[in-house]
C-alpha cells in the first residue's frame, strides 16, 4: 500500500507532496482508497461532503467504530502526515481477519477531504461540513489562489457540491472515532515509546493580516516618502516571534502574499497569515492580542491601512476521558498521553462524536516537510496498537 501511495502527488525538485483537494493528484489517492476498499469486499460510499467511507457490516446499523485519516498534504509535505493513518487502517482490518475477530460492531475506513486546507485555505473542511462547524455557504465562498471557489473545483473533480452541508445523521450512526496519526513532535522519541495516545488538541488559529500601504518605484522614492506594508509586516513577524516565546505558545507567518510583487516596486499590499496555538485558551488570546497591537502601532508609525480578520479557529479539544482511558486499557495500561499542538479531523468530530488519537513515533519530530518519517517497526507497531483497539471496540 505505501509503496503504491508513495508516487503521487510527489514534485520531483522538493521530493514533498502537493496532493491538493480537488486536484488530479487528490483523485489519484481517492482511487487509491477505493481500490483499497473494493479489493477487502468492502461497501464503499462517498458522503455529501466528498468524504470516503469504506464499510465492513452495515452502515446503517448504529453504534459504529470508525478509523481513518486524511491522504492530503500541505504544500511540499511529508508522506507520513494523513496517510499513515489511512494505510495503517486497512493494515489493522487485515490483522483482524487474520486474527479471525468477530465484530459485533459495524467498522468503517475513512478519508476525510481537504483536512490540511492548503488550497482554500481553511483546515478539516470535509470534517467541518459534516459536523456543520461550516456552513454551505460560507463554504462556496472559499477560493483558491486562481480565484476557483470550492464548489467549481467539486464539480470540476466530478463531485456535485450542491449538497454538501451538516450530515447529524451519518455522525449519529457512529460509536467511536479513533484516528491514528504520525507524532508531530519528539515526546515519543524522547521517552523511548512507539504509540502513543492523545490527550487533547491546543486551541489554535488562523489569521490574516492586510498591510495596505502605497505601491510606488523602489528606485525613485525617498525612504521618508514610503507607504511600505512590508516593513509592517516584517515587525509583526518578529512581535509573533517575541510574544510566542513570552508566553510558552507558538506563532507563525508561513505564507504571504504581495503586490503588485515586483522586484523594482514598492507593495501596495502585504498579506500575511499567522498561526498561532497554545496549551490554553487564555495564553492563546493573549499571543494574539499582543501580535495585533504590535501591527497596529507599526502600522501607524509608517502609515499603513491593517485589517485583521479571523479565518478559522478550534477551541481546545479534550479527547473523551472514557475512550481515552479504555484505549490505554486494550493497550496494556501503560502506554504515554500526550498533548499536541495540531489539529486534526478527530478533533472537529470530537464535539459529535466520541473520538480518541493513537500517535505513532517520529524520531526527528519534524512534520510538514520532506524530511517527516516513521520507522517501519514503529509504524507495524502503530498498526498493532490501533488492531487491538479496534478488536477492543468492535468485538466485545
Amino acid at each position: 500500500m505505501w509503496d503504491e501511495l508513495r508516487p503521487i502527488g510527489r514534485h520531483a525538485d522538493s521530493g514533498g507532496y502537493r496532493r491538493y483537494a480537488w486536484t488530479g493528484a487528490d483523485a489519484d489517492c481517492r482511487a487509491w482508497f477505493r481500490g483499497q476498499a473494493e479489493s477487502r469486499g468492502l461497501a464503499y460510499e462517498v458522503d455529501r461532503n466528498g468524504n470516503q467511507w469504506a464499510w465492513l457490516g452495515d452502515p446503517l446499523a448504529g453504534d459504529a467504530v470508525v478509523t481513518g485519516s486524511h491522504l492530503d498534504s500541505v504544500p511540499d509535505g511529508g508522506a507520513f502526515d494523513g496517510p499513515l493513518g489511512v494505510v495503517s487502517s486497512f493494515a489493522a482490518l487485515d490483522e483482524l481477519r487474520a486474527r479471525g475477530a468477530a465484530l459485533t460492531r459495524p467498522l468503517a475506513i475513512t478519508n476525510f477531504g481537504d483536512e490540511e486546507g492548503a488550497r482554500f485555505g481553511l483546515a478539516c473542511v470535509g470534517s467541518r461540513l459534516a459536523a456543520g462547524q461550516l456552513t454551505k455557504e460560507k463554504a462556496y465562498e472559499l477560493r483558491d489562489a486562481d480565484g476557483v471557489s470550492l464548489p467549481q473545483a467539486m464539480e470540476a473533480a466530478g463531485y456535485d457540491p450542491g449538497s454538501i452541508g451538516a450530515d447529524p445523521e451519518r455522525l449519529s450512526r457512529i460509536g467511536a472515532f479513533v484516528e491514528l496519526h504520525v507524532e508531530q513532535g519528539r515526546a515519543l522519541d524522547l521517552s523511548g515509546d512507539r504509540v502513543g495516545i492523545a490527550s487533547a488538541i491546543w486551541p489554535h488559529g488562523r489569521w490574516r493580516f492586510d498591510f495596505h500601504g502605497e505601491a510606488n518605484h523602489a528606485g525613485t522614492t525617498r525612504l521618508v516618502d514610503r507607504r511600505d506594508p512590508m516593513l509592517t509586516y516584517a515587525e509583526t513577524v518578529l512581535a509573533a516571534r517575541r510574544e510566542a516565546a513570552l508566553a510558552g505558545a507558538v506563532a507563525t507567518f508561513g505564507k504571504i502574499s504581495v503586490e503588485p510583487n515586483g522586484v523594482n516596486a514598492i507593495p501596495s499590499l502585504v498579506r500575511g497569515w499567522l498561526d498561532s496555538r497554545a496549551a490554553d485558551q487564555a495564553t492563546l488570546d493573549t499571543v494574539v492580542t499582543a501580535v495585533e497591537k504590535a501591527a497596529r502601532e507599526h502600522a501607524d508609525r509608517d502609515g499603513i491601512d491593517l485589517n485583521v480578520v479571523r479565518e478559522s479557529f478550534t477551541p481546545v479539544v479534550e479527547f473523551e476521558h472514557a475512550l481515552r482511558d479504555e484505549l490505554n486499557r486494550l493497550l496494556g495500561g501503560s502506554v504515554p498521553v500526550l498533548g499536541t499542538g495540531a489539529g486534526h479531523d478527530a478533533g472537529i468530530l470530537s464535539a459529535s462524536v466520541p473520538t480518541a488519537m493513537l500517535f505513532v513515533r517520529n524520531p526527528t519530530g519534524v512534520s510538514h516537510s520532506p524530511r517527516e518519517f516513521a520507522a517501519e517497526d514503529d509504524c507495524v507497531a502503530g498498526v498493532l496498537a490501533l488492531a487491538d483497539v479496534l478488536e477492543g471496540l468492535a468485538c466485545r
